[in-house]
Formats: structure tokens, sequence, C-alpha cells
């Protein structure tokens, strides 16, 4: 049994993962959890639980919190004695096994001491993957968003800001360019990141836009704090308008990383006063004078590749149905033979193949010795990667043994061909809105096309994410939730991640919230990528304009019926297009249909083609 404080709050027992519901004994979890092995303080605890508003028999209250908590842990197998009462206070013991937050640290700190970039790199990636949404989520404490969550999302964030230094210091810009546009864009406070990405940029052949990221940042900042960037990101500027080739960046000395982290702080109530936060360091410099070329080595000079450990595999959070299909795709990646052939899982946007994939590929981890590598086919910018360019940030294979690969949003056939793994070097499994028939033509494989999950699925899933007490209280509230949600995994998640948020918002009340305008109202504010329009829009820009009308048509010809009516106009070969881009399902010699989230998405857009500007594509 273990805890999961990176994201969504919840307990983990194998694969299933248990999300609790916000409630006080969940603000005391997170609070022992968050000062994990140290004593916490009687009144830091009552603070944390209570907020501005304790009641007048705090210590009593708060015993009678820590025997619900416990009951909760009962339920889940959690041994009683884990919350430790000692004097003026409890503590929780926690190792890497048993909480996320632990092995985080410890990551950190083993990749700060590695000594080698590349192993550095797969340390720190490592960390990283723990990471599975905002901290605290489901938690209502105000303390501890306020006090604890940023502290943690700074260690996540300086983590991510060394890994993209390590990368770039590596040369391999376009491998971490996602990332840097992805952060750069979350979080526009962070100067630093923006400086990686315009670098990134620039390195990789694209001055304009370079020079268009630093701009708009100056313009940010003027704008709203009246100063100048840095002195760091105003040289990269100089260097990009002189057009300078720069040299190979210098990766900051681990130890002077190791020592601009914060030390550890005590709960407030400890020591009787909170010790101060370690400023920031500040950027570095990092455009040094292009080196002279030096000769090449001889084979004979260039060190062994060493050995790193293969990225962790995590479970999808509350993931729920898809048995058959999970053990499918999970007996062909692990069946025996040196065979090569690739598992397509295909569908509509949204409709969970990402999440399909990574849970399966969790399941078969250990027939991989060589590792499980994932590798997202489109950029930032919704493109799509070139083979070449794709195959290039796959890493070699070290000889450990068969390898994973993850293949993520594949936009054709053509893409995937160079990319799979050669005889005995292992296996690929490659998510696509289309079916890929060709690369099934030419390679063989195994291909699982998913639609909507099945009401049970849908009710089980909302049990998974709001806990079966919440789900109990409302049970034909959450049928019309999944209704409403259309069934879409993806749909439902945010509905949920909503209600979870607004402990006070009844579960019908937020199924007729969300249906009074759908689909817009099925985003989240502070997560721009996890939205449906977002992701329906995408997919749509990859159609051509002929495509993306005669969608329309369909879903406005056939509204009130499962089945989309042909029009006179749509062509055949047009239907089948559209299917195999996950648009519409079936076709002959069944009759065409369109999941009804779909259909009220092109309602309410019409027959306007969509914007043309890039824009971040979601995995569905």
């Amino acid at each position: 049994m273990r805890f999961q404080l990176l994201g969504l709050l919840s307990i983990a027992d194998g694969e299933h993962a248990a999300v609790l519901q916000p409630s006080k004994p969940t603000s005391l979890l997170a609070a022992l959890l968050i000062h994990s092995g140290a004593a916490v303080s009687t009144e830091y605890l009552v603070r944390a639980v209570w907020d501005t508003e304790p009641p007048a028999t705090a210590r009593a209250a708060l015993q009678s919190c820590v025997l619900r908590l416990r009951r909760i842990f009962a339920k889940y197998g959690v041994a009683n004695d884990a919350i430790e009462a000692v004097p003026g206070g409890y503590r929780m013991r926690m190792d890497r096994e048993s909480l996320d937050l632990v092995r985080f640290r410890d990551l950190v700190r083993s990749a700060d001491a590695t000594g080698d970039a590349e192993t550095e790199s797969y340390v720190l990636k490592e960390a990283l993957a723990l990471w599975h949404g905002p901290v605290l989520a489901n938690v209502s404490s105000q303390l501890l968003h306020r006090d604890e969550a940023p502290r943690l999302t700074e260690e996540r964030l300086r983590a991510l800001e060394r890994l993209c230094d390590i990368e770039l210091a590596r040369g391999r810009c376009r491998e971490v360019l996602a990332e840097v546009w992805e952060a750069a864009r979350r979080h526009p406070e962070r100067e630093r990141f923006s400086e990686q990405l315009a670098e990134a940029l620039y390195r990789t052949g694209r001055q304009t836009e370079a020079l268009a990221e630093i701009r708009a940042v100056k313009e940010r900042l003027k704008e709203e704090f009246g100063i100048d960037p840095g002195a760091s990101l105003q040289r990269l500027e100089l260097a990009i308008l002189r057009g300078e080739q720069l040299g190979v960046p210098q990766v900051p000395a681990v130890a002077a990383i190791a020592a601009a982290r914060p030390r550890a702080v005590l709960p407030p109530g400890e020591t009787g006063a909170r010790r101060p936060k370690a400023p920031l360091p500040a950027a570095a410099s990092r455009l040094p004078a292009p080196p002279a070329r030096a000769p090449a080595p001889s084979p004979a000079a260039v060190p062994a590749r060493p050995a790193v450990p293969a990225a962790a595999v995590a479970p999808v959070p509350c993931f729920t149905g898809r048995t058959e299909q999970l053990d499918a795709v999970r007996r062909a990646l692990t069946a025996d033979g040196p065979g090569t052939w690739p598992v397509v899982i295909s569908g509509a946007p949204g409709i969970g193949k990402t999440a399909l994939a990574l849970q399966a590929a969790h399941l078969a981890r250990d027939a991989f010795p060589g590792g499980c590598f994932t590798l997202a086919l489109t950029r930032a910018d919704g493109s799509a990667l070139g083979a070449a360019e794709a195959r290039a940030q796959l890493p070699p294979p070290d000889g450990a043994g068969r390898r994973l690969l993850v293949l993520d949003d594949a936009v054709g056939s053509e893409q995937i061909r160079p990319l799979l793994p050669s005889p005995g070097e292992g296996v690929a499994v490659v998510t696509s809105r289309r079916g890929l028939a060709g690369l099934i033509a030419t390679h063989g494989g195994a291909v699982h096309r998913l639609d909507t999950l099945t009401p049970q699925e849908s009710h089980q899933l909302l049990i998974s994410i709001l806990g079966a007490e919440r789900v109990a209280r409302e049970p034909e509230a959450a049928r019309e939730l999944a209704r409403v949600c259309g069934h879409f995994p993806l749909s439902l998640r945010i509905a949920a991640a909503r209600l979870l948020t607004r402990p006070g918002l009844g579960i019908g009340e937020g199924a007729a919230w969300l249906a009074a305008d759908l689909p817009a109202r099925l985003s989240l504010a502070d997560e721009p990528l996890m939205s449906v329009p977002h992701v329906f829009e995408a997919a749509l820009r990859r159609l051509s304009p002929e495509l993306r009308e005669a969608f329309v048509v369909l879903a406005l010809r056939g509204e009130g019926q499962r089945t989309a009516r042909a029009a006179p106009e749509v062509p055949e070969e047009v239907l089948e297009q559209l299917a195999d881009a996950g648009f519409v399902e079936e076709g002959p010699p069944k009759p065409y249909r369109i999941h009804e989230l779909l259909r009220v998405y092109a309602r309410q857009r019409g027959a306007v083609p969509p914007p043309r500007t890039g824009a971040t594509t979601a995995p569905g």
C-alpha cells in the first residue's frame, strides 16, 4: 500500500488507486504526508484542517479527525499505527516505497550526485514522471494550498528547469522543445523557461520565432511590472540578432544547483517560527564564445554509453474499464517470439487511447528489460514530427534487452514505419486517431478501435475518482453526468475534477451546469490542455477544409438520430476518410454514426472553419 501526493491525493494498492474525497481527514492526511517523518504540532494540524475556523475544543476535534482517518486506512488495508502520536502532535513515517513525494526527492538527490549528464537526465525524467497533475487538487485546506502547494510545485519546476538545461547542453534542442514550450506557456512568471524556449527555437533554425518569444516576454514584463528582462535573456536576444552561432550551453555545476536548493522547512509550530525559504538562483549566462572545433576522437577514446535506468511507467490514475482491450494489448506486447508487429490503438479524439497504451505498458513493463520509451509524435504547436526527427529522439538500443516503444498520436503510417523496432529489439504500441490500415497491411499487427465507455464503465470511473460514498448519495445524477459527458473518458475526468475541487456542489447540479453549455464547459481553467473543445478543434485542424465541412454537414443532417445520414453531396470516399480520422464510426455495411458529444460540438461551431493558428494537441 502506498500514498500518492503528487497530483490527486490517493491510496494505491498495486495497479489500483482510490482517490480521496475533499474532507477534513483528507486535509489532515495531506499535512502529515507533506511533512513525512517530522513531528507535526497539534496547532499546525488544527489550522491545516479547519483553516481560520478551528473548533472550540480543537485538540479533541483533532483526535476525532485522526480516528476518522484511521477508519479510512482500515478500509484500504493501511496499518493502524501508520499515524503515530508523539508529544505535542502526530507523525507519519514514509519511505520511497510508500510515498511518491519521498521517492521524488530521493531521485532528485541521486540525479545531483551522478556526475554524468545523460544518467542525470534519465533519473530526473523518472522523478518528474511521478507527478500526475496539480498537487493537492482534492484537498480543501486553504493553508496547505497557500503555504505548501507552491513549495512542492517549486521543487518540481526546479527539477524540470534542470532537466531542460541538461538536454540543451547535450544538444537535444529538438527533443526538449515541446517540454520547454509547454513550461513557458504554463509558467510565464518563470523567465528561465522562456529563455530556454527561445534558445531551443534558435538552435533549431527558427530564428524569427525565437525573437518573437523574447519580445513577448519583454512586452509582458514592461506592461505588468515596468521592468526589463534579466541580463541572460538580453544577451541571448543580442546573440540571435547578430546571427551568432551559439556554443554548447554550459550546464551549471551540480554542487551549485544543490547548494541553491532551500533547506528543509519544519511545519509551523515545531520551532516557533517559520524559516525563510532560500531565494531562487539567478539564471547564469549560457552563451560562451563558440569553442574551437576539436578533432574527432578515435573510437577507442570514446567512452562506453553508461547504463541508465529505464523511465518509470506509472499506472494511469483511476484507470477504469477497457478490460478486454487492456488484456488483449498486454498479451500482444508480451507474446513470446521475436516478432515486431505493432499494436495500434485508434479512435476519436478524447476517447482514451493514450491512457490505454500507458496502462498496458505499465502492466507489461517487466517483459522489457531494455526499458519503455514514450514519444509524442506531434510538436507543441500541433504539427507532426517527421519520421527522421522522431527517430532522432529515440535513444539507440543499449543491449539491455527487448524494449517497448509507446508512439503516441501518430498522424500516418509513413511516420511510424521507420520507428518500428528491428526483429528481436522490441515492440511498439501506437496511438492514433487514424486506423493506420496501411501500416497493418505492410507490417501486420493488431488494431484496437476504441469506442466510448459503457454506462457501467462510466459509472465506475466516477466512483474511482469521486469516491463510492459521494456517488452513492446521487446515483441517478451520476448516470446523468456520464450521459452528458457522452461517456468520453476525457469528459468524465474533467467533470469529476471540477466536482472534486467543489465539494459542496452536488453531482446533479454539476451535470445540469455542464449540460447548459456543452462542450464549452468541459474544460479546466488551470489546465488549458484539459479541454474537450480544444481537443476536438485541434483534431479538426488536421483535416482538409473539405473534410471539416463534410463533418459538420453530416452532424447537422443526422441531428436527433444515432446514425449520420449521408448527404448527397458527400461522397463515400469522404465518409471513409472521416471514419479513418475518428470523427465518424462504423461504415459499410453498417450505417455511419457520430458520437453525440461530437455532434453537439459540430452543431455549435456550425459551418465556420476553425482558426488556422497553431495549437498544442492533447493526447486523446
